[in-house]
């Protein structure tokens, strides 16, 4: 009788898809699809207008629930469950429009999230200046994100690609492990673009990174590998060369866009 040890079981992956579906009436959005996303892996999510994808990114932040299928975080099953719920598991969502405070200046901005997730659900403004770990977590983040110069500027005079840096801080100010980006870089010019880039690369290493990117300049700079989602089915998964040399992506999606010089 053998008395060898089992091996030890494999770390779950951070975002599972498996078999999910989504109907809204007789309409199917989501067709079965399949997903499994390592820990500390950036991958991106294209595909061609209604494929999905925004479907996609609510049904595992919460917002929406899955017909059928289920949906994992590090192993544990989330279909059905609150986005608050899902985000104190350890994932955190941006969106394609700016969800900013803007009267309030870039530190007050970040600080309020840092609050939220140190556990300071209520306090008095003028006490928040003794709040030193709150204040000293909150400094770090403006640094990370290249914004404590502008660190007393109200987040409504700030630039476009500011915006968009302050709300990424907002969104990871709470240590989530998994972060969702929908499109951070729309509305970016090419050099915005490129800079933004590097500071998502900055911001979100060690975390695992899913985002929804029309640009394939974005896609195939950052992505560890990228999923294709066409009429609500992931058709390929893979790194950014096999997806570029996949005849059946480039059929249903990329030969198209690659060729409009996207």
């Amino acid at each position: 009788m053998s008395t060898a040890t089992p091996a030890a079981s494999a770390a779950p992956f951070a975002v599972e898809l498996d078999n999910v579906h989504k109907s809204f009436g007789k309409t199917q959005i989501i067709r079965g699809a399949q997903l499994q996303v390592r820990q500390g892996e950036r991958v991106a999510i294209i595909g061609p207008n209604g494929a999905g994808k925004s479907t996609l990114f609510n049904l595992i932040s919460g917002r929406l629930v899955p017909t059928s299928g289920q949906i994992r975080l590090f192993g544990e099953r989330i279909e059905g469950k609150a986005p608050y719920e899902i985000n104190r598991k350890g994932l955190a969502r941006s969106f394609q429009v700016s969800n900013l405070f803007p009267k309030l200046s870039v530190f007050e901005n970040i600080r309020c999230a840092v609050l939220w997730s140190l556990g300071y659900r209520y306090a008095f403004w003028k006490f928040l200046s003794d709040l030193k770990d709150a204040n000293d977590r909150t400094d770090q983040l403006l640094h990370q994100l290249h914004l404590d110069k502008r660190r007393d500027v109200l987040a409504m005079n700030l630039t476009y690609a500011e915006q968009r840096a302050l709300e990424i801080g907002l969104t990871i100010a709470g240590g989530s492990q998994v972060v969702l980006l929908d499109e951070p870089t729309a509305g970016m010019s090419r050099g915005e673009t490129t800079r933004f880039i590097q500071l998502i690369r900055e911001v979100t290493e060690g975390r695992t990174l899913l985002t929804v990117e029309h640009d394939m300049g974005v896609v195939f700079g950052l992505a560890d590998r990228i999923a294709v989602l066409v009429y609500g089915e992931v058709i390929a998964f893979d790194t950014p060369e096999a997806v570029r040399a996949n005849p059946r992506v480039q059929e249903a999606y990329l030969g198209s866009v690659l060729a409009q010089g996207h």
